[in-house]
């Protein structure tokens, strides 16, 4: 099983930006489809983005379509979550994930592996 950490998250105005990190450890991000997922305070967890092993594809939730970049680096086993125009409605812990397949999805079921999560806050 893959170990993550995330970095990144902190204390951000509204219309900041953030760029969330997720570092592996243990086996290679290549060749699985990874997600980030967040949870605000009394809300269920809640998919945000995806993106193939290869990067070339990618799927966001409408929530942060057009504000938001997933990449990733497999040479060094990061994969990234580029936030933009933060709205406080973004407040929430955001956390990575892995799949076992290279098949990009949006399905919470399909991710295996979790990181702990960082915390991302944005004030209005």
């Amino acid at each position: 099983q893959v170990q993550l950490v995330e970095s990144g998250g902190g204390l951000v105005q509204a219309g900041g930006s953030l760029r969330l990190s997720c570092a592996a450890s243990g086996r290679t991000l290549s060749y699985r489809a990874m997600g980030w997922f967040r949870q605000a305070p009394g809300k269920e967890r809640e998919f945000v983005a995806a993106i193939g092993w290869s990067g070339a594809i990618t799927r966001y939730a409408d929530s942060v379509k057009g504000r938001s970049t997933i990449s990733r680096d497999n040479a060094k086993n990061i994969v990234y979550l580029q936030m933009n125009s933060l709205i406080p409605e973004d407040t929430a812990v955001y956390s990575c994930a892995a799949t076992s397949s290279v098949v990009v999805t949006t399905s919470q079921s399909r991710f295996g592996s979790w990181g702990q999560g960082t915390q991302v806050t944005v004030s209005s």
